[in-house]
Order: C-alpha cells, then structure tokens, then sequence
C-alpha cells in the first residue's frame, strides 16, 4: 500500500476532521479567544493528526505484508483464508468470517474436482493398457499378410499405438510433477531412445532422419523428454513434403528423391551453461500468422485440415512438459522450406532446484 493509496482511502475522514477543525477554530475567534492560542492549538491537533494517521498506514502496511508473504508462500493459494491470522476489529472479524466460509466452501469444490480427476486418469490408464492388448494381437495378425497390406497395416496400427500413447501421456500430464524425476542424462541416448519409438513410423514416411553432435550430458526427466521429442518427430512426418505421382512416376526423377522426400536434423551445441537442441526438418513449414498459436490447445491450424488427422494437442503438452522441465521451447518456420524447434535445457543448479522442488513438494 502507498501513502497516495492510504490517503486515498481516508479521504472522507480527512475531510470531515478538517471540516470540523476549521468550525473549531471559527467559534473560539467568534467567542474572543486570542488568534495565537488558535493556532497553537490549531498546530498541536495537526500533529496529533499526523501522528495517528502515520502510525496507522504503518500498521496497515505491516499487516498487509505479512499477508502478502503468507500468500506467497503457500502452493494452494485457496488455503489463505484458513492460514491467514485473524483479525483484531470486530468489523473486520465479521469480514473474515464471510471469507473463512468462502475458502472452505471453495476447499471442498476443489478437493470434490480433485478426486473426479484422478478418478478419470485412472480409467484412462486402465483403458490404456486394456486396449494394447488388440493392438499388439493385430500387429501379430499383420505379419501373416502379404507386404504391401502388411506394411500399410503396420502404418496405421503405430497411428493407433502414438495416439493411445498421447491420451496416456495427456492424462498424466494434468500432475506431471508426481511423475517427474530430474536427474543427470545423456542427450543422445534419449534421440536414441526417441527414434527407436517412431522408427516404423519414419520409414513407412521415407523419412531421413540426420543427427550432429549430441554428445552432452543435460538435466532433466528421461521419461518425459523422450515423449517430447516424440511428439517433434511425429510432427514432423505428418507435415512432411509429399512428392506429387508425376514426380514418383518420372523417369527423370532421382531415385534418392523417390526414397526420401523429408528429412528431420537433430543437433545441439552449448549456450552458455545450458545446452540447446535443434530439432529441424524440410517439410510444408507453418504460415506465418499462425505460428503464435501453435502451442495453444487444440489449435490445428490451415494444415492440419488440410492433411487430416491433427488434434491440435501435441505441441501443447509438449509445451506444457517443457515448461515443467524448465526447457525454454522456440519455434521458428517458413512455408515450403521447413520447420525448426528449439529446445534449451535448463543448467545444473536449475536443474537442481527443481528437482528439489518435485521431490519435496512442501
């Protein structure tokens, strides 16, 4: 609070005790008292009203500070009304007796909301792991198949496979935080890792997939990193540049261009005491108006209608994962030559912070 808030505040009060210190002095100089004992009065009274109103605004904003810092500190911040010490005035008690029966009702909606999520993750993992069990069956059903409808049912069963992955991954990620272990990792084993999961995807796509130097060590979750540079790499596919049937059909038509129309570079390199990672690729590129929407829920954007098949959330848990990681995420894109996504991981004592701030919640 500022004295110009304060004063603001007591405007009237101020008002009315001028008001009535003026009347004050106008009947003692109509009653004959002498102008100097006026004025001695006038300034013993100014610096009593200066007095309490100076010890006043400085109660109130030590109280208002500490509240403050109360407030800070606490994770659930609807917890307030029940941490925050009771006030001293009866009027201001009756406020915070109306505000204790607020937060207690709003306690029990919350912890009603909370109990109704992990009810509905639950099913989702349940469902999950239910529905892999037909997936992995017609995945061994497939290999009996001749290998131009074997190699097409492989195709849309690892679609089937990346979206089931996502709800999982979609529901965990409404508590990512019970699930997340920071800790010391290689950088090429979870490209590595990250590829090996979309490899029959990759191929079946004809992309080529091209890696620098990763040989670095970075702090962070293994497990949900490898989904997020998942859900780069299924993006990539899915928007890569398809050659047209006269180009397939040409005999001009290198053979190379033929096998591989897109191709995804992974590279990272230091920045400062952080290390950045590069995922880019040769594909359609995104418009540019739209790029500062990609990362919202649910947006599709003008190609995902146009290719089918998007559900506008990969790229916004892959923001949200980056944002709980401490991973600054940046894209940049330019229509018809590609994309490219960049991935800082955070520096050691950052890292170390927050994992101390995972494992030790309270």
């Amino acid at each position: 609070m500022t004295i110009r808030e304060f004063l603001s505040d007591k405007l009237g009060k101020i008002t009315g005790q001028l008001c009535c210190t003026v009347a004050a002095a106008l009947f003692l100089l109509a009653t004959g008292t002498s102008s100097g004992v006026i004025v001695l009065l006038l300034l013993f009274l100014l610096l009593i009203f200066i007095t309490t109103q100076a010890a006043e605004y400085l109660k109130c904003r030590r109280r208002l500070s500490e509240l403050d810092v109360l407030m800070q500190g606490l994770d659930q911040k609807y917890l307030f009304s029940e941490c925050a010490p009771p006030p001293r005035t009866v009027y201001e008690q009756k406020l915070f007796a109306l505000m204790r029966c607020s937060g207690r009702a709003m306690i029990g909606a919350v912890s009603d909301a909370q109990a109704s999520m992990q009810e509905y993750r639950e099913y989702i993992e349940s469902w999950v792991h239910e529905i892999k069990t037909p997936i992995t069956a017609a995945r061994l059903t497939c290999r009996h198949m001749d290998s131009d409808n074997r190699r097409k049912f492989s195709a849309e069963l690892a679609q089937i496979e990346a979206h089931v992955e996502r709800v999982l991954y979609y529901a965990r990620a409404e508590s990512p935080e019970r699930d997340c272990i920071i800790r010391q990792t290689d950088l090429a084993d979870i490209v590595s890792q990250a590829v090996g999961n979309h490899r029959t995807l990759l191929i079946q796509n004809h992309m080529k997939v091209e890696t620098g130097d990763l040989d670095f060590t970075v702090y962070t979750d293994r497990k949900w990193a490898v989904f997020l540079l998942g859900q780069l790499l299924q993006n990539a596919s899915r928007y890569r540049k398809i050659p047209s049937p006269q180009e397939d059909e040409s005999p001009n038509t290198p053979e190379e261009t033929k096998a591989v129309s897109s191709s995804i570079r992974l590279a990272a390199m230091p920045c400062g005491r952080r290390i950045q990672l590069t995922v880019s690729d040769n594909g359609i590129g995104i418009p540019s108006h739209e790029l500062s929407r990609v990362f919202d829920r649910g947006f599709t954007g003008s190609n995902g209608r146009l290719r089918g098949g998007s559900t506008g959330m990969g790229l916004y848990l892959c923001r949200r994962l980056a944002t709980l990681l401490e991973i600054d995420l940046q894209i940049s894109s330019e229509e018809q030559k590609g994309t490219s996504l960049t991935l800082t991981f955070p520096a050691r004592h950052t890292a170390e912070t927050l994992h101390n701030c995972k494992t030790n919640p309270y």
